[in-house]
This record gives C-alpha cells, structure tokens and sequence, in this order.
C-alpha cells in the first residue's frame, strides 16, 4: 500500500470525522468523496497504483472543499494491502470514523460465457475487498470506541437477479447478506452497518458497460426496458451521506436501493 506524499491542509479546531472512500479516483466514489468532504469529513481516497494520477487529481478536489485528504494506493482484494489502508489512515488522522467500502467491477456475461476467472475476479472485488473493508475497518473502530459508520456498496442487482450479470449480481447478494449480518455483530459497540444499492448510474463504468452490450442499452441487456431511468453520482453520494452521519445511527443492517423505481422491496 502507497502514499502519495503531499503536505495536509491545517487542523481545524473541532475534530472533523474521517471517511475512507475506496475505488474513489473517479466515478461514484469520487462523488461520494466530494460529499463527505462537503459534509465536514478528512477524506482517504483509494484506488489502485494504475489509477494514481487520477487519485491525485481527487485528492486536490478534496482539498479545495477545506476538507484534509490523503490518496492512498490499495487493491481491496488483497488482506495485506487492507490492513495498511486502515493503519496509514489512523497514522495520518489519528482514527477512523466512516469506511465507504465502493469499490467494485462488473462483467457483463451470461453465466455461460462466465469463467472462473471472470468469477473470481468479481467475487475477489465485490464481496472479499468488502468484507475485508468492513472487517479491518470495524476491528479499528472497536479499539478506539465512540462507534462509527460502515457502508457497502450493494446494487440493484443484489436485491434482484438480472439476465447476463450472473456472477455480479451473486457477488453483490452477498455483500447484503454481509451487511445484515455484521451489524448484528457490530450493534454493541454502537457502529452501524449498511449498505446502498444504485441502479444504473452514468459513470465512467456504464460508458464501459455500453461497448459490451453493442446495439442494445445496458438496461435492455439485464433485461430492463430501454426507458429505465439513469441516475447521477451525485444522487448515490447524497444517500451516502446520509447513511455516514449521526443522524441515521438508528439505521443499521440495510441495503437501501435508489434506482428510480425499478425495484420495490
């Protein structure tokens, strides 16, 4: 796990709460950043050493909101690179408050074109690098007391089944079985557990998304009508924010979706 080696913005005289945001170079994590960063928050941004240039770019946004920020390179699939994300945010910050576990990746396969590469590269991602997160993140938090926020990102296809996203929506199934779980576990030590599930969002994984599916939308191959709506960043990092402040510590084991009304649970 790396550092990116930049001078910090001064203290303020109230201690500002502390959020990892991982996989936030760009995209939705970046948005979540930004918001935690409007919200009051120092803000780690992670993502892997092939994203660096763009984690300093984010870190400089960070920055520009008066809020302190550091970038900090770890593959959240990787045990050890996990633990020294927590530890180099508490040396740096002196705790952790909110860890935003949002990184992620998807392939567009039906089960049959699915390998077991394809397979362990989503399940390695999407649910070990979460419960990794979630399991180094809450071990610091225990340790220091005075609970804390734990969020997952889940999706709509964590809550449903979807055509040609076969191992993606298994990954992201049990990202919420984690969450009811964990904040069973946590509810003693006053850390609350959730988790937000996006339908599709215009992010730089949907233009990816988008070469896959050819002719057809992303939402017609999952099996959605064309006319589904797309939401922003922005309208994911707003839940987000809600999710990783005290007013919501009476909200825990929860997956909520925000999808524009394509699920209903």
């Amino acid at each position: 796990m790396t550092l990116a080696h930049s001078p910090l913005l001064p203290r303020n005289s109230e201690p500002r709460p502390v959020a990892i945001v991982t996989g936030s170079s760009q995209g939705l994590g970046l948005a979540i950043a930004l918001r935690l960063a409007d919200d009051g928050c120092d803000v780690v941004i992670n993502d892997l050493p092939s994203k660096l240039g763009a984690m300093e770019g984010a870190v400089r946004r960070v920055r520009s909101k008066g809020a302190r920020a550091v970038a900090a390179v770890a593959d959240v699939s990787r045990e050890d690179e996990v633990n020294s994300l927590i530890e180099t945010t508490v040396e740096k910050f002196g705790k952790l408050d909110i860890m935003v576990a949002n990184a992620g990746v998807v392939v567009m396969k039906s089960l049959l074109q699915t390998s077991v590469d394809d397979f362990d590269w989503l399940m390695g991602v999407n649910t070990r690098g979460v419960m990794l997160c979630f399991k180094y993140a809450a071990r610091q938090m225990i340790e220091q007391g005075g609970g804390g926020k734990i969020i997952g990102a889940c999706s709509m296809a964590g809550k449903r089944g979807l055509p040609n996203i076969c191992a993606y929506s298994m990954s992201k199934f049990a990202v919420r079985g984690l969450v009811q779980s964990l904040a069973q576990e946590l509810r003693e030590y006053g850390i609350c557990v959730n988790g937000y599930a996006p339908g599709t969002i215009q992010t730089d994984l949907a233009v990816e998304a988008e070469k896959v599916a050819g002719d057809r939308t992303v939402q017609e191959m999952i099996g959605l009508p064309a006319s589904t709506p797309r939401g922003k960043p922005e309208d994911i990092a707003s839940l987000v924010s809600y999710l990783a402040k005290p007013e919501s510590r009476f909200l825990t084991g929860q997956t909520i979706t925000m999808d524009g009304g394509v699920i209903f649970d």
